[in-house]
């Protein structure tokens, strides 16, 4: 089951059209309250969520869910406005798997949910992954240092995620685009040397093995003898 919440019912009602005409069970909402009203006892396979919404807007409705441990993995695609780069790069950085842009085709519009459909089928990991005393928990999300819990953003939990999946591996810059913020990012090509350096930051005396490898990209230190 697919979710639209959007407040406009002419663009609602194609999307919903658009989802059951090519085998999707979908179901629609016109605010963001109402949508939150219904993840109290129903869990969709994925949101379509628009940003600008009445009352509970699309954020604040995505900054709730990835609050609670029983609703943080929905698969979420934003919908935002033109031009609105600051909508885009919040929604990725709070937690959303992908965004489209208004006006977007709506066969496009399928590909991207059959897209993140896919990438989070296939992105059931182990839970525990730990490397000498840094260890990440992706069932409670949390990090901990040597005993002591981290507070990491979204994208910053990710990023180090794929790290301690694949220690030792270095990821070109275009890897961990795809991996964390979606094939379809098109933002500031710096926001991912941002994230790495306060990633550093927070990582404290385990920062240093986040190592930059030059003319492609980043990995984490494998060795930790």
């Amino acid at each position: 089951m697919i979710w639209c919440v959007e407040d406009d019912n002419g663009i609602l009602e194609t999307e919903l059209y658009a989802l059951t005409s090519t085998g999707f069970a979908a179901r629609g909402f016109a605010d963001g309250s109402a949508a939150w009203d219904a993840l109290q006892t129903e869990r969709p396979e994925l949101i379509l969520l628009d940003v600008m919404l009445p009352g509970v807007d699309g954020v604040a409705l995505l900054r709730r869910m990835k609050d609670r441990p029983d609703l943080r993995d929905i698969p979420v695609i934003m919908a935002t406005a033109k031009g609105t780069e600051y909508d885009k790069i919040q929604s990725l950085d709070l937690g959303a798997d992908d965004y489209l842009v208004k006006p977007f085709g709506l066969m496009e519009m399928v590909s991207r949910v059959k897209a993140v459909l896919r990438r989070c089928s296939a992105g059931q990991r182990q839970t525990m992954l730990a490397l000498g005393g840094l260890t990440l928990d992706t069932a409670a999300h949390t990090v901990t240092v040597d005993g002591a819990r981290l507070e990491l953003t979204f994208k910053e939990f990710e990023l180090l995620r794929l790290f301690l999946t694949h220690p030792g591996r270095a990821f070109t810059r275009e890897e961990l685009f795809s991996s964390v913020w979606g094939d379809s990012y098109q933002g500031e090509t710096r926001t991912l040397d941002m994230h790495i350096k306060t990633l550093r930051q927070k990582l404290g005396k385990y920062g240093g093995r986040v190592e930059t490898v030059r003319g492609v990209g980043y990995r984490l230190e494998g060795n930790y003898e």
